[in-house]
């Protein structure tokens, strides 16, 4: 599907190749000469969010280390008796290890409180790449639940604007089944925010049904549900009298909207008359059928 794997490609979260974790999140005295230190005197984040690392992408990595050594230094935190405490670059020690490196060069710091570690591994992980929206929200909801941000102060941390951040928390809205159909890359994060603006949980979920069953590009999606908030609102209101043929040709325009599909309306002058809703074959059947069923429940 077109508009999917544009959405997809469009997802990417990360901060950015050339943002590093020091330049977003600010600390007062912090150590800046770099040291190669044993990898076996390394204890794990624990407050590392991600628990799950790829093998084949850490795999890779490794073999990248092997050849061109560790270009981006990790952070640690410096325990004393000459341990230390891993803040950022879980991966690049996971790795490292891998390659059979006995040491590491990092970044030692003696300033770092357990709340800022939290925020600088929370941070990270928003950083990683192959992260999907899902994961970027939930993560941006654990810093401001956890470190006590506001989404302006979230903003200025991790250098997106405060609307993208306010829509991807949005997507925490969403019913469960649909919040997993983004994480599976069932549908793209265009379609989330689409769905989003239908009036009820139901209706989203029957509409997510049809993208996944009809491959429903954005723009249809949309469509759809403008079209459906808009029955929907008429059903509710108090019914008009259709006076004149024109109010006819709306009616037309809008159940063809609804419908997805050519809707023929004849009525006589006594106000006799059919609707017609055609259909292609028997999943447009199916599709027609479950918009009614929505429509008359």
């Amino acid at each position: 599907m077109t508009d999917k794997k544009n959405d997809n490609k469009k997802k990417k979260s990360g901060l950015g190749r050339g943002l590093g974790i020091e330049a977003v999140i600010p600390t007062k005295n912090k150590t800046t000469q770099q040291n190669d230190i044993p990898v076996d005197a390394i204890e794990e984040n624990p407050f590392q969010p991600r628990k799950d690392f790829d093998e084949t992408a850490l795999q890779e990595l490794a073999d990248s280390i092997k050849e061109l050594g560790v270009i981006q230094a990790i952070s640690v935190k410096d325990m004393g008796d000459g341990k230390y405490q891993l803040i950022s670059g879980e991966r690049r020690l996971r790795a490292s290890k891998m390659a059979g490196l006995k040491k590491i060069p990092a970044y030692i710091r003696t300033d770092v409180t357990d709340q800022s570690m939290l925020e600088m591994a929370l941070v990270e992980n928003i950083q990683r790449e192959d992260l999907n929206a899902i994961e970027v929200a939930q993560t941006y909801q654990q810093l401001i639940d956890e470190c006590k941000m506001t989404q302006e102060q979230l903003s200025t941390r991790v250098g997106k604007s405060r609307s993208a951040i306010a829509n991807f928390l949005r997507l925490l809205n969403l019913p469960p089944k649909i919040q997993t159909g983004i994480r599976d890359e069932k549908i793209s994060m265009g379609h989330a925010r689409a769905l989003l603006s239908a009036k009820d949980e139901e209706t989203m979920l029957m509409i997510y049904d049809q993208i996944l069953k009809y491959d429903f590009s954005v723009r249809k999606v949309e469509e759809i549900i403008k079209e459906y908030n808009g029955s929907t609102t008429e059903k509710k209101a108090k019914k008009k009298v259709l006076a004149t043929s024109e109010d006819y040709a709306v009616l037309q325009k809008s159940l063809s909207s609804c419908f997805a599909t050519e809707v023929e309306l004849k009525r006589n002058a006594k106000g006799k008359g059919k609707i017609v809703i055609p259909f292609k074959n028997d999943g447009d059947f199916e599709r027609i059928i479950a918009i009614l069923d929505k429509l008359n429940s």
